[in-house]
Parts: C-alpha cells; structure tokens; sequence
C-alpha cells in the first residue's frame, strides 16, 4: 500500500510536469485535427502547424495555446495516479520475486493494463478539452463580430460538461468516443512503458537502470513519448473528431464510420493531420514526465 501511494504521489507530480510543457503542442494538434474539410480549390484553415500557432497567438494571445489546459488540469491528478498506480500494482502481481526486474513483455501488459483503466478517466477529460479547442479554431476563423458571437457556445471546462449533460444524453455524452480511447491508450501505454524500460536497459547496458542520470531518463522517456504517439496516432484523430462531432446533425456514425470517412475524403494523410505538432510535444512533454516522475519516486524512497 505503501508504494501505491508513492507511485499515486509521483505520478501527479509528472502529470503535472507533462501538462505544462506539452499543452501547448497539444492545442495546435487538436485545431489542426478538426479543422473541416476545404471546399475544392480551397485552402484549408491553417496550412500547417507554424500557421496554426501565428493565428492562434494573433487571434487570442499567447493563453490561447493553454486553452482547454483547466479539464486536464483539474483531473492530471487523479490520471496520473491512476496510470502510474494500476501500473505499479500490476509490477507487483507479475514480479516473481522482490527486487527482480520485469522483462520489456511483463512492462508491456503492466501498460497495457494502466491504459485501459484510465481511459475512463481520458474519455471525458479530453472531450471537454477538445470542444473548447476547436471553439478556439472556429472563433479564430470568424471574420464578423456576429460570427465570433455565433462560435463561442462554451464558457469554459465546467460549461461545457453541464451542456453535454443537459444536452447530450447525460453522464453518457461525456463518454463519447470511448471506443477510440481503448484503442489509444491501451496500446499506446503499453508500447510507451516497454520502450521506457527497454530503451533505460539499452543505456544502462543491463537490467539495472538505477544508476542511470537525468539526461538518460529525459531521453528514454522521450523515446517513450514518441513510441506512444507513432503507434497510435490515426486512433487519437478519429478519437478527436467524434468528440467534436455536432451532436444534433452529426457527420459520423461512430467509429469506423470516421475512420473510413476521413480515409475517403482525404486519404491516409487525413488519419496523421496535426502528427508533427503531437510528435513535437510527445519528447518534451514525456521526457518531462518521466523525469519528474522518477525524482519524486527516489526522493520517497
């Protein structure tokens, strides 16, 4: 119980660290996901990330690339707790014996099991994230004041629960695009844990990675950060766009229905639109993650 609470106490610390740097990376990804369609002839609304970020700040100021960060912010800590405990706890169901280090396979399944869990958690978290995100992108793009009026339809995170509560089927509206959740987190956690494991070892020259310094753990859970993202990246996009999906006329179905639309509309690059922008946040972001996370858990022993 008592590494329970250590794993609980410094997985918030490197949520919080994570959240910090990458939020940022992440508004510009989530604008560029959702960002509809361009008419034939037609640019699209941002012509990549560099543009995305220069209407963003020219439009909102530089808070604008925090926008959507109080969900995630209200809710990293028990995220985060959640990840590193169920992982922890799973570290210890398949240990054979104290002090034994789990193979890259047992680390895999342990990630595997802490995406699943926390993907409750994800799901509603990152729906309200997302909603308040592409309002940004949409009040960015209006050119009338009437228009900039007729975007803004959230308040904020705690507004936009109480409308998809009121408005969208309750406690289950929050939970719309689950399915694309399992999809992300269960594989990506559990590719994410065994690359940072296995690419420690790879630096240690063995299984023992304690003597490993902070340049070493910035860079495997860098490595980490980038496996996550480049397994599970057209998953997070169809995750994204359901999310986002007018409830009352929606344009998808579901999932597979997003999937094979977005593929028939603008082919495979459309599963990866807004890649960069995640890549570049998946480093820092992850590497600040696990940094944090394993100061504290050394500092509690």
């Amino acid at each position: 119980m008592a590494d329970a609470w250590k794993d609980l106490a410094s997985g918030t610390v490197g949520g919080a660290a994570q959240l910090v740097v990458g939020h940022p990376f992440d508004t510009i990804k989530v604008k560029l996901q959702s960002q509809p369609t361009p008419a034939p002839g037609q640019l699209p609304r941002y012509t990549g990330a560099i543009d995305a970020v220069k209407q963003t700040v020219a439009s909102e100021g530089a808070k604008g690339l925090y926008k959507g960060m109080g969900a995630p912010l209200a809710t990293v800590a028990a995220f985060n707790a959640v990840l590193f405990t169920v992982r922890g706890q799973m570290e210890g169901l398949l240990r054979s014996e104290a002090g034994v280090p789990l193979t890259i396979s047992q680390q895999f399944v342990c990630g595997a099991g802490a995406g699943f869990a926390v993907s409750f958690l994800a799901c509603p978290t990152e729906l309200i994230k997302c909603r308040l995100q592409a309002q940004g992108a949409a009040v960015a793009g209006a050119s009338t004041t009437s228009s900039v009026v007729a975007a803004i339809k959230y308040g904020g995170p705690m507004d936009v629960a109480r409308h998809v509560l009121r408005s969208e089927g309750g406690a289950r509206g929050l939970f719309k695009g689950l399915f694309p959740t399992f999809a992300r987190e269960v594989p990506g956690n559990a590719t994410m844990f065994a690359a940072y494991e296995a690419f420690k070892r790879f630096l240690a020259g063995g299984s023992d990675t304690s003597s490993l310094g902070q340049g070493s753990l910035i860079m495997a859970g860098g490595v980490a950060g980038a496996a996550f993202w480049g397994i599970v990246y057209p998953t997070d996009v169809v995750k994204s766009v359901l999310q986002v999906d007018d409830y009352k006329n929606p344009k998808y179905t579901g999932s597979m229905d997003a999937f094979r639309k977005i593929l028939k509309s603008e082919g495979v690059k459309g599963l990866y639109k807004g890649f960069g922008p995640a890549m570049a946040r998946s480093v820092p972001a992850n590497a600040a993650c696990f940094l944090a996370y394993e100061m504290t858990r050394s500092s509690l022993g």
